[in-house]
């Protein structure tokens, strides 16, 4: 049986396959959409009161808003490296046209902020952690790299057979150490050598006072989300490369990503320092 906090791949309305609103969330401040275009295809939408950063997940397009048009160059898959985002402010109408899978991440905003397009030679790549924990990261959208009023977004790849989220985390309060964001993981998983269908593991768990239990397996499309909580790990099976697309926002004055480690494994990150990275990273589509 399935946790309500996991969204099956392909549950939303067409032409979108993810549709996460804070309404449909149960929450306030995060969104996400993912939205298919074959080349005969354009979508008026409208930012209305978030702000967002689009992104091809695969395929290519443009965005046209405000009397400018901004490239989001192709890229073959989310295996491939990281690609172009552009930035739209709220209250604006714009056009997305193209070939390919797009993903809208959004957040509620109260000051809107320059549109304008980050090119994918220029997205930071941190390649975090060490060992089986190895994982690497695509820094389009984060707090301290893009600035925005609220919303944080970031690509996270794992190689098949590591852990990602790990140690497991949480970032439900607003403290001198923490930051109170709600997040969306969207996953997509690289398929077999033979085309064979990939899968993953994701775990959400609380604490005394507020619990909650989510252990999902995820497929590509697939949505889990974490209103509070310790997250982690996201464990890719052996053979298949994991990628997830993070979402986050939270209602505090402070766009921030401030974490704190379950206590009981946090001692783990000392044992990075005796270990090398994963020497397949950094993974893109050609070398995977």
């Amino acid at each position: 049986m399935h946790s309500e906090l996991y969204i099956p791949a392909r549950s939303a309305e067409l032409p979108f396959t993810v549709d996460v609103t804070p309404e449909s969330a149960g929450w306030t401040e995060s969104s996400l959409q993912v939205l298919e275009l074959d080349d005969s295809q354009t979508a008026e939408l409208h930012t209305g009161h978030t702000e967002v950063m689009i992104l091809p997940l695969a395929g290519g397009g443009t965005v046209e808003c405000d009397g400018s048009t901004f490239e989001l160059a192709p890229r073959a898959s989310v295996f491939d490296g990281p690609s172009d985002m552009v930035y739209l402010g709220v209250e604006q109408t714009y056009v997305l046209s193209g070939e390919g899978r797009f993903a809208i991440c959004g957040a509620r905003a109260k000051n809107s902020f320059p549109n304008r397009r980050v090119a994918a030679a220029d997205v930071s790549v941190e390649l975090r952690g060490a060992g089986n924990c190895s994982r690497q990261v695509h820094n389009f959208g984060t707090a301290g790299v893009f600035e925005a009023d609220s919303l944080i977004a970031c690509e996270v790849i794992t190689p098949g057979g590591n852990w990602s989220s790990y140690p497991a985390h949480k970032h439900d309060e607003n403290t001198a150490t923490e930051s109170e964001l709600e997040e969306i993981y969207y996953f997509e998983i690289a398929p077999g050598p033979d085309g064979s269908r990939g899968f993953g593991y994701h775990r959400v768990y609380g604490t005394p006072d507020r619990p909650i239990e989510v252990l999902e397996e995820v497929r590509t499309g697939d949505v889990v989300l974490v209103p509070h909580g310790y997250h982690g790990p996201s464990v890719a099976a052996p053979g298949y490369h994991m990628y997830y697309l993070n979402v986050m926002a939270g209602p505090g004055a402070e766009r921030a990503w401030k974490i704190v480690d379950d206590p009981e494994h946090a001692w783990l990150r000392g044992t990075w320092d005796d270990q090398a990275i994963d020497p397949r990273l950094p993974l893109h589509q050609t070398g995977a």
